[in-house]
Formats: C-alpha cells, structure tokens, sequence
C-alpha cells in the first residue's frame, strides 16, 4: 500500500493565515508534498468561508489570531457549515490556552507555530487520515485534567472565561484600549465594556486598575512559558 508521500491522489488545504509571510512558508512546504496541495489561501475569516465555500477543501489549516471573527469561532464556523472538512488550527499559543478550546469548537487537529515542518505535515496527514492530533505533552495534560475531582475550582482565567472574554483579556494584557479592542474585534465599545466586567467579576477583581494589571501580568506569563 503506499505510503502519503507516494500516493498520487493530492489532497486540498485551504491555509488561513493573517501573515503573508508565514502564509507563502506554509505554502512552499505544502506544495513541495506529493500527496498535498494548497488550493487557497485568506487572511481573515470573512475570505476563509467565502474560499470553503467555492473550492471545498479537504482541510482547512486555521490560524487562531485573526483580525474581526478569530480562529475559534472561524472553525464553529467551519464545522458547522462543512462538516466533512478537517480542521487543524495552528497557533503561536501555547497548547493549555487554546488547544481544548479548538477541540471543543470542532477542530480535528491542534499544532504550534514553532513546530518543524516535518511535524506539521504529520499532524495534517494524521488528521486527513480521519484520526486527531494534539502533541504528546497535551495528550498528558489532558490525562491529569480528567484525573482532578470534579469539585475542584479552575485555578488559570483560561478556565474561567468564554473565548471571547479571553481574546478580550489577552488584548488588554497587550496594552489595547477599550476602542482599540472594539476596532479590533469589530465590536461595539458597550460589548466590550460588557465583557470587561464579566471578566473582572470572574477573576474577583475590584478595579479596572487590577483587571489591566492582572490581565498584563498574565499575558507576560503566558508568552514567556513559550
């Protein structure tokens, strides 16, 4: 039986991706498959489903950070509109942030940025092949996030807060502004406020001071353990 590399029959990826630069690698390392063809390639959401739409890729590999609908709410988007496309989303943040998150929102597959390429292609072969991919150390981390009594209180924000409350968060821990955040997300500066206070309330804060402050420390954190 041969081999992904060898077989003859090239499957379609649709690459979604806010860096062109990093778009045009990802375009270069697929192309260069034998059993792999870029068939599209956006840079935001609006793009990625109008593309899903016409040229019905058997994957789509999804950036999480995109500008207006991220990453998460594209693949929502995606499972529930095509739901025989595979989905892999690729991201520069660490797998405990965003991993399960992708999961829950009907991605097939969870693979960083600072991966090699040779382990790029094996998570979409893996995934193509109608299995699931996340890395071993996640595998784990998943294992002992089972293993913890159902009563234990979540002790991270990513716990704590929906997806848009922490996309919100981690704006504000980049240094972003109430009407940057809107722009941002294309979004009004009431629903931003809105979400702001859930997430004050959610992470027991008592000023908007702390929630700037927690949400900085946070994000420092968070780049750092990567």
């Amino acid at each position: 039986m041969p081999s992904d590399k060898e077989s003859k029959v090239k499957r379609t990826v649709l690459i979604v991706d806010d860096h062109a630069v990093f778009r045009e690698g990802l375009v270069w390392i697929l192309d260069h498959e034998n059993d792999l063809s870029v068939c599209g390639k956006a840079e935001d959401s609006v793009e990625a489903l109008r593309l899903a739409a016409q040229l019905k890729p058997d994957l789509a590999l999804v950036d999480v950070s995109l500008e207006g609908m991220n990453g998460i709410d594209l693949t929502k988007a995606l499972r529930s509109r095509f739901p025989r496309m595979r989905i892999v989303v690729l991201s520069m943040h660490q797998e405990t942030l965003y991993a399960e998150r992708a999961l829950r929102a009907g991605a097939n597959g969870y693979i960083m940025k600072r991966e090699n390429g040779e382990e790029l292609l094996g998570a979409i072969r893996h995934v193509l092949r109608g299995q699931s991919y996340v890395s071993p150390e996640f595998n784990e981390y998943l294992l002992e996030k089972i293993s913890v009594q159902v009563g234990e209180k979540p002790s991270s924000p990513e716990d704590r807060l929906s997806d848009r409350e922490l996309e919100i968060f981690r704006l504000i821990g980049q240094g972003y502004g109430t009407r940057q955040i809107a722009d941002s997300l294309h979004i009004s500066i009431k629903t931003v406020e809105f979400h702001r206070e859930n997430i004050r309330a959610k992470l027991n804060l008592n000023s908007t001071f702390e929630l700037v402050q927690h949400a900085i420390h946070w994000t420092h954190y968070e780049k750092e353990s990567h």
